[in-house]
């Protein structure tokens, strides 16, 4: 489905804004650079000592500030570096000299100088297009004829009339090819500038040890919990009944010769218990995994949810096979906690769930119409929807506005574990 024009070139006079910001960043970047070079060669006189701390810390709040945009504006993830040194404690030389030892600090000065010149050429490309095309379109019709005779605009002799209009026309053709070129230039440059501004190899793979020491030990102590959980279900609920069940058949046996009546109705009750401690059996293993997840994958499961929630919910599934099994385990509990907040605490009506898979990556959707204003922080299952997800290199993604709508997105790596196998 194609989108509509006013659509595509609101989008495109959007980026062709972003590509003049991201040009002007790239001379303020370099600019920031050439005065952190210049604070590195007044070190052997001393003033750099005391010029250095400030400009790298300018220079990384221009990075930082890149970094940023990039995410929000191409929705490319790049690792920041290592925080500068502290400025508390030591002197100007020790700071110094603890900055000049930062990795960080010198991809920064390698991102100001190479910046400008591979990133800041590429958007200057649909800049030049559309200034060049607005000058063909709107200032040459203006101003042909005192040009005189050797008036060229691209690669037309602007002498008359006709060649005028014939400019107006390629001036338009470039303003629109720069209008839709500024988003892919956009992407193309947050692409150019992700090795400059991400974190240094060590410092990611730290992080990533890290995470995994983390999420070892959270997977660790859910595993733990979860185990506690089921052996005190059992206890409470089929055991208890199971031993009631066996005592009331005693009974029940021992009256068999001397009152049928009584033995008949001990065997009804005892019918009764058998069932609701089948029953509790069914409730536990639907807790631990959910028999319609394990038969026909996600999408059905999710729909299943849909259907026993009171709230309108519309799920849109297109997930083109089945995929791991603690992935689908996960994805669904996370999709049931979103549907128990968006009833419980956001007061909502409709819910709109979406789940796709695509390169790798499945990612799903809750939106609710409901007041807004969530907050993981304040126990609303968030988080533990969080760390659950942490367990899959999974990400937890909330907009919640105060008066709604709230959107809850939750995307997990993985790939297709089976070709479809259910109506998802």
């Amino acid at each position: 489905m194609f989108d509509k024009p006013r659509t595509v070139l609101a989008r495109g006079l959007v980026a062709v804004g972003r590509c003049q910001l991201a040009s002007l960043h790239a001379l303020a970047a370099w600019a920031a650079g050439s005065l952190v070079v210049l604070a590195v060669l007044l070190l052997p006189v001393g003033v750099g000592f005391r010029l250095l701390p400030p400009a790298a810390r300018g220079l990384r709040a221009l990075s930082d500030r890149s970094r940023a945009r990039a995410s929000s504006w191409t929705g490319a993830r790049i690792s920041p570096p290592e925080p500068l040194p502290a400025d508390r404690g030591g002197n100007a030389r020790e700071r110094s000299g603890a900055i000049l030892a930062d990795d960080g600090f010198w991809r920064d000065l390698v991102w100001a100088w190479l910046g400008p010149v591979s990133g800041g050429l590429l958007v200057a490309v649909p800049l030049a297009l559309v200034e060049y095309g607005a000058f063909g379109t709107l200032v040459q019709p203006f101003v042909w004829r005192h040009l005189g005779d050797g008036n060229w605009y691209a690669f037309i002799r602007v002498s008359g009339t006709a060649t005028m209009l014939a400019a107006a026309v390629l001036g338009l053709v470039f303003a629109a090819v720069g209008l839709l070129a500024a988003p892919a230039v956009l992407r193309w440059h947050a692409r150019v500038s992700r090795p400059l501004l991400s974190a240094p190899r060590s410092t990611r793979l730290n992080r990533r040890i890290e995470r995994l020491t983390d999420t070892r030990s959270r997977a660790l102590d859910t595993l733990a919990a979860e185990l506690r959980r089921v052996e005190r279900d059992l206890h409470d609920g089929a055991q208890a009944r199971l031993i009631a069940l066996g005592m009331t058949l005693d009974r029940a046996t021992r009256l068999l010769e001397s009152d049928p009546v009584a033995a008949r109705r001990l065997l009804l009750e005892v019918r009764g218990t058998s069932e609701r401690a089948l029953q509790d059996l069914r409730d536990l293993v639907h807790g631990i995994h959910p028999p319609v997840l394990a038969d026909r994958g996600l999408g059905d499961a999710v729909r299943a949810l849909a259907l026993d929630s009171f709230l309108d919910v519309h799920v849109e599934a297109r997930l083109p096979g089945r995929l791991p099994a603690p992935v689908e385990s996960a994805a669904y509990f996370a999709v049931s906690e979103a549907l128990t907040n968006a009833a419980k605490h956001a007061g909502a009506r409709e819910v709109r769930i979406a789940l796709a898979h695509r390169e790798d990556l499945l990612r799903v959707t809750v939106t609710d119409d409901g007041r807004g204003g969530a907050d993981p922080s304040r126990g609303t299952g968030l988080a533990g929807v969080r760390q659950r997800l942490d367990t899959f290199d999974g990400t937890l993604a909330l907009h919640s506005p105060p008066g709604g709508p709230t959107t809850v997105t939750m995307e997990i790596p993985c790939a297709l574990s089976s070709p479809k196998t259910s109506s998802c």
